[in-house]
């Protein structure tokens, strides 16, 4: 009876260490959002419905993120006044300024480079989306089947928001082997696990020697 308690919770044990390796999915995209004063906020549209107002800033992120409560903000502080500051304003037409975040290297597919984020100021027709605006300066963009937003001047040359591991977009520094790791059990464990080991060993031995 002792034993079989033992070798259960033995068991038990390794497989919380196994467990404790699972990672989190993500998904690799575009992500779009609004200028809310100083903050980024995720959008509640997406680009092909929007329809931003004259002097709105719009953003898009290129990286991997699990949902849109996870989802990394466009870098950089620039305001309307500063990215439009070469468009001047035109009757009959509403200028949009755009924040374009390609992300970074531990973000990007294989075999690609992340351009360098830019910015951009639209100025198009006054009911025009914010998809439309962004097709007026960053072309190409890509898109798939169910209209999701792809590429953004031709970046990402490849894919669609994909899943992928969270744990390949980790940039790890150098660990000493002689500290623990997240590549395996930590030596509190594995010294647990030994205890457990000797005294249900010990435990058999005295029913054993009782009986």
């Amino acid at each position: 009876m002792i034993r079989r308690a033992v070798l259960l919770l033995l068991a038990s044990l390794l497989l919380c260490a196994g467990t404790g390796q699972a990672q989190a999915a993500g998904y690799r995209y575009w992500s779009f959002w609004e200028r809310d004063g100083g903050h980024w906020v995720y959008a509640t549209q997406g680009p092909s419905l929007a329809r931003p107002s004259d002097g709105d800033v719009q953003g898009f992120r290129f990286a991997v993120s699990e949902d849109s409560a996870d989802a990394t903000r466009p870098r950089g502080k620039a305001d309307f006044a500063t990215i439009c500051a070469k468009t001047p304003a035109r009757d009959g037409r509403k200028r949009v300024a755009l924040v374009i975040d390609f992300g970074t290297p531990s973000d990007a597919p294989g075999g690609e480079t992340p351009p360098a984020a830019r910015t951009a100021c639209a100025r198009v027709s006054p009911d025009a989306t914010t998809a439309e605006a962004l097709a007026a300066v960053a072309k190409p963009l890509r898109y798939d089947t169910d209209a999701l937003l792809c590429a953004i001047s031709g970046y990402p040359e490849k894919g669609c928001g994909e899943q992928v591991s969270q744990k390949r977009q980790e940039r790890k520094p150098a660990v000493d082997k002689s500290s623990p790791s997240d590549d395996g059990p930590s030596l509190g464990l594995v010294a647990g696990v030994a205890v457990v080991v000797v005294l249900g060993g010990a435990a058999i031995w005295q029913v054993r020697r009782r009986g």
